[in-house]
């Protein structure tokens, strides 16, 4: 019955988002093309349940700059003004509301991560993939990007055993507000959170 109600809840919050959404979504859409070309929406692998893998669904908010080696640029020197903002405001996200109506991810749950993390985890840290992934979490309303990779995946198995139609709600208007305030988005002089690299030290990767 939980999972019933969670993915009715799921479906029909994502539709009638869309729709209302749907104005928002053009104009973004526009913008987007105008500033930085085609593609508007960036689609990357990430993994879902039970670590299947899925395409998820993201307003484009890096330009294609290459060097002359044609390599791509780092992320902080594509990251454009436009991008930077829609990710401090959450609307790159947008789009993620077409893989909650696909049934790929939920409105709740741990956030999607970079599929080759997948072989950095620990069994418990695995637990995270035993639900869908979610466009918002439990550790996203705690934290985000300015949590430690161990305690966001400390929150994230705590969702996992104990989440229901409650907790959803709750963390769905705790998202809320935090979008409003644009807090625990972005890490202060970069594009993104600091990569995970699981029980090797950092250093290993340099």
């Amino acid at each position: 019955m939980k999972f019933f109600i969670k993915k009715s809840f799921d479906i029909g919050s994502s539709l009638i988002a869309l729709i209302l959404l749907s104005p928002l979504l053009l104009l973004l859409s526009i913008i987007i093309y105008f500033n930085m070309g085609s593609p508007v929406i960036f689609k990357h692998q990430r993994p879902g349940f039970k670590g299947n893998l899925f395409l998820m669904y993201k307003f484009r908010t890096m330009t294609d700059e290459k060097d002359e080696h044609g390599e791509l640029l780092p992320d902080h020197i594509r990251l454009t003004k436009l991008g930077r903002f829609l990710r401090s405001t959450s609307l790159d996200e947008l789009p993620e509301l077409i893989n909650v109506l696909k049934g790929d991810m939920s409105l709740v749950g741990p956030r999607p991560l970079e599929v080759v993390y997948l072989e950095h985890y620990s069994p418990e840290q695995m637990r995270r993939h035993d639900v869908k992934p979610g466009i918002t979490g439990w550790a996203q309303v705690n934290g985000r990007n300015e949590l430690s990779w161990e305690n966001r995946f400390k929150l994230d198995v705590w969702y996992v055993d104990n989440h229901n139609f409650f907790i959803d709600l709750k963390i769905i208007l705790i998202t809320i507000l935090k979008v409003v305030k644009r807090e625990g988005v972005l890490v202060e002089g970069a594009s993104s959170g600091e990569a995970f690299y699981g029980n090797l030290k950092k250093e290993e990767h340099v």
